[in-house]
């Protein structure tokens, strides 16, 4: 089954207050759009263009002498003003991670509060860097202070809460039953989200013992069969494209928030560069990690790919495959 997107709200039995909870300034969806008035910036309906002059220098350093030549380089800067419908493909979507993560987004996305012993609570992103940190724009000529805006509102972005949320776990638990394994959230809240997650199921993901904790077996219930790394990248991407699909989604971004993998040792001629890469995936070389499967697979489907584990999914095949496709890799 694959996952689910949540957009309605829920009746959970909760006696819930007469006026709704003020919305976190975190969470909050501004319209006041930034319009920069100058000759190197230009607006058209669809796209925001600005130039930029990057000054730097080139220094050598010969016969007793340091050389300073200044230099100068031209940018353009082009970004779109509709906000792309947007996917979130987790790798690990029922580990603590995935899971908080993804409550993260239905809490905020309904506004939902719950009670701890400390007092009532309510969700916000204050982890976020872009929805909690702010960027100084100049200056208020009339008062002659600061004037700070969010990141999140500098440029059109996508919102948090817009998120269609999916991915892939070595467990089958649905994402209510992950999120009680979990033991991270407060259970109030839990109980409120359980109709939501409980709709929620991981897709079969990839699974290679020799790379994680073996711990880890007994959750293995919920792995793409076989052992041909080739079809394990085709299976990864068909996956991704069916989600855009099913969705209607203009960009789906990969996420890695699985357990972190031991190190694949870098060999010529297996990762070192793209072709051997590729070739190593073919013959399912044992030291072709499953985040490096993921990662080939989304720079294929030109699906961004974000790494969140200390581990060395980027080997150096695998950055020079990105830069061939000029795909985004990140982490």
């Amino acid at each position: 089954m694959a996952p689910t997107a949540i957009n309605q709200a829920y009746n959970t039995g909760y006696s819930t207050p007469t006026e709704p909870a003020p919305i976190h300034p975190t969470a909050a969806r501004r319209t006041d759009p930034v319009i920069v008035e100058s000759e190197v910036t230009s607006y058209s309906d669809s796209h925001i263009t600005a130039k930029y002059e990057y000054k730097g220098a080139h220094v050598v350093k010969e016969q007793g002498r340091i050389s300073v030549k200044p230099t100068v380089s031209q940018y353009e800067f082009q970004t779109a003003r509709k906000v792309q419908k947007t996917g979130l493909m987790m790798v690990g979507l029922g580990g603590n991670n995935g899971t908080t993560l993804t409550a993260t987004v239905l809490a905020n996305r309904h506004n939902i509060t719950w009670r701890t012993k400390e007092g009532p609570m309510s969700p916000n992103y204050i982890g976020s860097l872009l929805r909690a940190s702010t960027m100084r724009l100049g200056t208020d000529p009339e008062t002659g202070r600061d004037f700070n805006i969010p990141v999140s509102d500098v440029l059109p972005m996508v919102h948090p809460n817009d998120l269609v949320i999916g991915g892939w776990d070595i467990s089958s638990y649905p994402l209510d039953a992950a999120m009680d394994r979990a033991q991270v959230l407060d259970w109030d809240l839990q109980r409120q989200l359980i109709p939501m997650m409980a709709e929620i199921r991981p897709l079969p993901s990839i699974y290679y013992p020799d790379f994680i904790a073996a711990n880890q077996s007994e959750r293995a219930d919920n792995v793409i069969p076989g052992n041909d790394k080739q079809a394990h990248v085709e299976h990864i991407r068909r996956d991704i494209r069916e989600f855009k699909t099913k969705h209607g989604l203009d960009r789906v971004v990969v996420f890695w928030t699985a357990n972190t993998e031991r190190y694949s040792a870098i060999i010529p001629g297996v990762n070192d560069t793209a072709d051997a890469l590729l070739k190593s995936i073919r013959e399912s070389h044992a030291e072709v990690s499953p985040s490096t499967v993921f990662a080939v697979a989304s720079i294929l489907e030109d699906a961004p790919f974000i790494n969140g584990a200390p581990q060395n999914t980027f080997v150096p095949g695998c950055i020079e495959l990105a830069e061939r496709h000029k795909a985004f890799i990140g982490g």
